[in-house]
């Protein structure tokens, strides 16, 4: 079983996946799982960003099919076959706070703030056609993301179903 453990840049993806190894889960980090497969593309300027090819990425993660459960985090990981989506989310000042911590510009908080604003991240994983479920890690310290997290994980997913964070309200504020 492979399980994506997504959402927009800041929202705890990586404390969340080291907490998750520390109980004993295997995580896959995509994003050096990308660089060390070779799998990224030309860099847009602009977004300052690289791309994926997500296909050629899909591929790559073949021999993980077959080990049990695997978990993949990365704000990517949603766009490959998967049988499982976590969506972390971020209320938008703290997001936006843990990215300029992060040094990112001005552009790019904005950016990242409003496709959490928009729910984004979440909209493209509901169209993989599995379960997606969504934590919000504002304020909730790693273990206990990490507890909602495993419970996902043995099955019980239907309190984590989209729909109950909405950060529309901050609409105005971010656009």
């Amino acid at each position: 079983m492979l399980i994506a453990i997504t959402g927009t840049p800041g929202t705890g993806k990586t404390k969340l996946a080291e907490e998750l190894r520390a109980r004993g889960y295997e995580v896959l980090d995509m994003n050096k799982h990308i660089r060390e497969n070779g799998l990224l593309e030309e860099k847009d300027e602009i977004r300052d960003t690289y791309c994926v090819d997500v296909d050629s990425l899909d591929l790559s993660l073949e021999g993980y099919r077959t080990q049990g459960t695997v978990l993949m985090e990365g704000h990517i990981s949603h766009c490959v076959g998967c049988d499982m989506v976590i969506v972390l989310r971020c209320s938008p000042g703290i997001l936006a706070e843990r990215l300029r911590e992060r040094g990112y510009s001005e552009s790019k908080v904005a950016e990242n703030v409003q496709a959490e604003v928009l729910d984004v991240i979440l909209c493209e994983s509901s169209e993989a056609g599995v379960p997606v479920c969504e934590i919000d890690s504002s304020e909730n310290e790693v273990e206990a993301v990490a507890d909602m997290a495993e419970d996902m994980i043995k099955g019980n997913i239907d309190k984590y179903r989209p729909g109950n964070i909405d950060w529309t309200g901050e609409l105005e504020k971010w656009f």
